[in-house]
């Protein structure tokens, strides 16, 4: 993912990655009624979950097995949501609420569109995890309530083609009447 496109459809199709979200519990600090976790998950620009409390405003990404994660995806709009768009944001992994690590903090400036966020370890590796929480710690124009319109968490695939030549140098007789098919 070195290049500098931002729709992460484009690495979905591309073999790369798999949106793991969908095998994930969601849960949210707070929401309007209306405005929720169907709202950040539907793939739809024109929705979105909408805050209603103090800041920070949380959400909870809790895997059911240790999950590997590379990226996260978050889509804002500043032209429609104004102080309702997010100016900084803190990822935070960990195996549950209480052992939380930051991992990451990000500044936005007016964001339009996707924002790429790479989840990596200090050896850059993506980072294997129980649990995701995306923090809301600031908005634009110091506005109270946030707007996400989209969240997607991203997986690398494991390669599914093998190298049969890792497999030709058999040690033994036996091993070795079965690397060629007559």
């Amino acid at each position: 993912m070195a290049g500098l496109e931002k729709d992460p459809l484009v690495y979905e199709r591309s073999g790369t990655v798999r949106e793991v979200g969908n095998h994930a519990i969601w849960s949210l600090s707070s929401c309007k009624p209306g405005f929720g976790i169907d709202q950040l998950r539907d793939d739809c620009m024109e929705t979105y979950w909408q805050s209603d409390g103090q800041l920070p405003h949380l959400v909870n990404i809790q895997f059911q097995k240790k999950t590997m994660v590379s990226h996260i995806y978050i889509y804002t709009d500043y032209k429609l949501d104004e102080s309702y768009t997010p100016s900084r944001i803190s990822i935070r992994a960990g195996t549950h609420f209480n052992d939380l690590q930051e991992i990451e903090v990000i500044e936005l400036i007016e964001p339009s569109g996707w924002e790429m966020i790479p989840i990596k370890d200090i050896h850059d590796r993506p980072i294997r995890t129980y649990m995701i929480q995306i923090a809301v710690l600031s908005n634009h124009q110091n506005g109270r309530d946030t707007h996400m319109r989209q969240i997607k968490v991203h997986s690398p695939c494991e390669p599914t083609s093998f190298d049969i030549n890792k497999f030709r140098n058999f040690s033994t007789v036996q091993f070795q009447q079965y690397a060629t098919i007559r």
